[in-house]
């Protein structure tokens, strides 16, 4: 079985498949943190993201 590769900088999902790419679904915890009406949400990044 090939490894798959982070598809780093990759924007179109088509690309994403047709690549093989490794990518993660995220649409339950979205749909939970819409559901869940909490007043504040933090979600943080990891250090140094995106950071150049």
């Amino acid at each position: 079985m090939a490894k798959k590769v982070v598809a780093i900088g990759k924007q179109a999902f088509d690309s994403v498949i047709e690549n093989d790419c490794f990518y993660i679904d995220k649409t339950s915890f979205i749909k939970e943190w819409w559901e869940n009406k909490d007043d504040v949400t933090l979600i943080t990044r990891p250090r140094r993201f995106e950071k150049h």
